[in-house]
């Protein structure tokens, strides 16, 4: 097991900053990915916060993605940012649930299923590169947290942003997608881009023989 690193975390995250321009995404394999997070709790004092928080989102463009947790980039804090502007046509983006989601920091987030409806479509991750799977998630979650500024979030989720909160708040408990993905549906982007980019992943599970919810 790799050392734990015993720096603390404002420290941590000063040095990362340093280096300016976009973060290094940390890939799957390293602890910090596994390992979930600190609640946050005044470790970064709120200039450093804000500072943080606008290169994950600078972070997140670069990628690009649409959500980014702080341990992607080595710091296990419960801390992410979201942002989806949704650029599908529409007929794709009604079959998923996609809608334009505004630029949103979740601090200390966690979420619970509201009702029993689930939904499967490909997910990637930009800590497992090259790679996307069907991944059955809940169609519809209720996110309790704060805001970067302390505010209470108290908020229901449905569709693709439902999607998208689960996805990053299960990182900062150590869960990658990969975790709660249907194997036989692992493919590459290339493969998902030119076999499987239809509105859903019925063609895919038919192909690959999965099973969708």
């Amino acid at each position: 097991m790799a050392p734990r690193d015993d720096t603390p975390l404002a420290e941590r995250v000063e040095e990362l900053l340093a280096a300016g321009g976009p973060l290094p995404i940390v890939a799957a394999g390293r602890p910090v990915l596994r390992r979930g997070t600190e609640p946050y709790d005044g470790q970064l004092g709120p200039a450093l916060l804000a500072r943080f928080v606008e290169a994950l989102r600078a972070t997140m463009h670069a990628a690009p993605g649409v959500g980014l947790a702080a341990p992607q980039v080595g710091i296990p804090l419960r801390i992410a940012v979201i942002e989806d502007p949704a650029p599908l046509p529409p007929e794709v983006a009604a079959a998923r649930g996609r809608v334009p989601q505004p630029f949103r920091v979740l601090v200390n987030p966690v979420y619970e299923p509201v009702g029993t409806a689930r939904a499967a479509f490909f997910e990637g991750c930009l800590s497992v590169p090259g790679w996307q799977a069907v991944v059955a998630r809940h169609a519809e979650v209720r996110l309790r947290g704060e805001d970067e500024h302390g505010r209470p979030l108290d908020e229901v989720f449905t569709g693709w942003p439902a999607r998208i909160v689960q996805h990053e708040t299960d990182h900062l408990d150590g869960t990658l997608y990969l975790d709660r993905a249907e194997p036989r549906s692992l493919s590459t982007n290339e493969a998902v881009a030119s076999l499987w980019s239809h509105p859903t992943p019925q063609p895919a599970a038919q192909a690959l023989g999965f099973r969708l919810p």
